[in-house]
C-alpha cells in the first residue's frame, strides 16, 4: 500500500515537472510555430501556452519586429558599360510566421539574391548620370519588386534605399575634373558678372554725376540771370525815382517862378547872369543870344528902377 502511494506520488511529481517544462510564455511582437508529429499544428502568439510534450515541438521563433538588412555593395554595369557597386539597405517585416517558416530556405539569403538581381536588371536600363541621379526612381522600383516577389514568404518590404554608389576610379577622377572645372566656370561668371555691375554702377554715378552737375549749373545761370535781372530792374526803377525828381524840381522851379509872378524881364536878367559866368570859366566860345539889344535895353530898364 505505502509504495502505491509512492509510486504515485512519483507519477503525478513527473506529470508536474513535464507540464512546467512544456509551459511556454510568448513575448511581444514574437510567433513561436508548432508542429505535432512533424505536421504544422499552430501559431502562438504573444501570451501563455502550453505544449503537450513529446507531440508537439516549437519548429521556429519569429520576431515580427521590422528588420534592417544591409547587404554588400553588389557589383552593377550601366546602360553604357559603366561597372560601379552598389550598396542598398532592404527594411522588412515579417507579417506571415507560418509562410516565413515554410515559404522558402534561408528567407534572408534569397532576399539579398533578389535584391542583387534586381538591382542589376534597373541598373542596367539606366547610364551613369541617370543612376547618380534618380535614387529615388531606383527606391520605388525595387521596393514594389522586392514587395511582390517576398509576399508568399509571408515577408513585407516597406523601404528599400540606396546606400552608395561608388563609380570607378577612373569615372571618380573625371567626375572631380568635371565638377571643378565647373566651378571655376562658375566662379568666372561671378567674377565677371561683379566687374560687369561694378562697371555699370561707376558709369551710372559719372552719368548721375554730370546730371547733376548740369543742373547745378542751369541753376546758377537761372539764378545769375534773375539777379541780373533784379539789378537792372533796381537800376531803372533807380534812374525812373531820379527822372521824376528832377522834373518834379523843375515843376516845382516853374511853379515858384510862376507864385512870384516873375516877368519876363527878370527871366532874360538871370539869362544875362548865366552868360556871365559863363564867360568868366574856361569856356573859349560865348554863344550870344539874337535878342542881346532887348537885353541892354532891359538892363537900363532895371537900373532906371533901381534908382527910383
Amino acid at each position: 500500500m505505502e509504495l502505491s502511494i509512492f509510486l504515485i506520488a512519483v507519477l503525478v511529481f513527473i506529470v508536474m515537472l513535464l507540464i512546467i517544462a512544456n509551459i511556454r510564455i510568448v513575448p511581444q511582437s514574437n510567433a513561436v510555430i508548432i508542429e505535432r508529429l512533424g505536421t504544422f499544428a499552430a501559431t502562438w502568439q504573444t501570451g501563455l501556452h502550453v505544449k503537450i510534450p513529446f507531440i508537439d515541438r516549437i519548429a521556429n521563433r519569429v520576431s515580427l519586429k521590422e528588420k534592417v538588412l544591409d547587404f554588400p555593395p553588389q557589383p552593377v554595369i550601366t546602360k553604357d558599360n559603366v561597372t560601379m557597386k552598389i550598396d542598398t539597405v532592404v527594411y522588412m517585416q515579417i507579417t506571415d510566421p507560418k509562410l516565413y517558416t515554410y515559404g522558402v530556405e534561408n528567407p534572408l539569403l534569397a532576399i539579398e539574391n533578389l535584391s542583387a538581381t534586381t538591382l542589376r536588371n534597373i541598373i542596367g536600363e539606366l547610364d551613369l548620370d541617370s543612376t547618380l541621379t534618380s535614387r529615388d526612381v531606383i527606391n520605388t522600383k525595387m521596393r514594389s519588386i522586392l514587395d511582390e516577389a517576398t509576399d508568399p514568404w509571408g515577408i513585407k518590404v516597406n523601404r528599400v534605399e540606396v546606400k552608395n554608389i561608388m563609380p570607378p576610379e577612373a569615372i571618380r577622377e573625371a567626375m572631380e575634373k568635371q565638377m571643378r572645372a565647373e566651378r571655376e566656370r562658375r566662379e568666372k561668371i561671378l567674377i565677371a558678372e561683379g566687374q560687369k555691375q561694378s562697371e555699370i554702377l561707376v558709369a551710372e554715378g559719372k552719368k548721375q554725376s554730370l546730371i547733376l552737375q548740369a543742373e547745378a549749373e542751369k541753376q546758377s545761370t537761372i539764378l545769375k540771370a534773375e539777379a541780373e535781372k533784379e539789378a537792372a530792374m533796381r537800376r531803372a526803377e533807380g534812374e525812373a525815382e531820379a527822372i521824376r525828381e528832377v522834373q518834379q524840381a523843375t515843376a516845382d522851379g516853374l511853379k515858384m517862378l510862376k507864385d512870384a509872378n516873375i516877368d519876363e524881364a527878370v527871366i532874360k536878367l538871370r539869362s544875362l547872369e548865366t552868360m556871365e559866368k559863363s564867360a568868366a570859366g574856361q569856356a573859349t566860345k560865348i554863344i550870344v543870344p539874337a535878342d542881346f539889344q532887348n537885353l541892354a535895353g532891359i538892363v537900363t530898364t532895371i537900373s532906371e528902377l533901381a534908382k527910383k
